[in-house]
């Protein structure tokens, strides 16, 4: 008969649920920063954004825009009124610019490596989510010693 192997340490055992739990709240606001982000997009290029525009570039049922939309604006990130273009509220904009500040440091650290700048722009919509403020400061300041040497 084996013996049942060792449990580890209670320390082991926490950072593991820290970073599920980690995990779990990165895919809870992963939504509505890709919302804001590409509400913010749509706005900076087309003047507007129609929940149509933002089904079509997310590849999702309106519905689906629909009831997202429900969520961002309980949450205070847009203003939306039935047929009308979504604002985003100062939160709103608050969130985008910073989303759009972490996904360009991710894009710059992954091409920093090599990657064509098709996948790092790729591979940066998910990495983006899931990275800590010090993971980011670590990508950014090796970007830059990077690209000065």
């Amino acid at each position: 008969m084996t013996a049942p192997p060792p449990k580890p340490p209670d320390r082991a055992i926490d950072v593991q649920a820290s970073g599920f739990e980690a995990v779990r709240a990165a895919h809870q606001s992963e939504m509505v920063e890709d919302y804001v982000e590409l509400i913010a997009d749509l706005i900076s290029q087309a003047g507007s954004a129609r929940p149509v525009e933002i089904a079509e570039r997310l590849g999702v049922s309106q519905p689906t825009v629909s009831k997202n939309l429900a969520r961002l604006k309980r949450e205070g990130f847009i203003a939306h009124e039935p047929y009308r273009s979504v604002r985003l509220t100062g939160a709103g904009r608050r969130l985008a610019e910073a989303c759009r500040i972490r996904h360009r440091i991710v894009v710059e650290f992954l091409k920093a490596l090599g990657l064509p700048a098709d996948i790092a722009e790729r591979d940066a919509e998910g990495i983006e989510h899931h990275v800590s403020e010090e993971t980011l400061t670590l990508f950014e300041a090796f970007t830059q010693r990077h690209n000065a040497g």
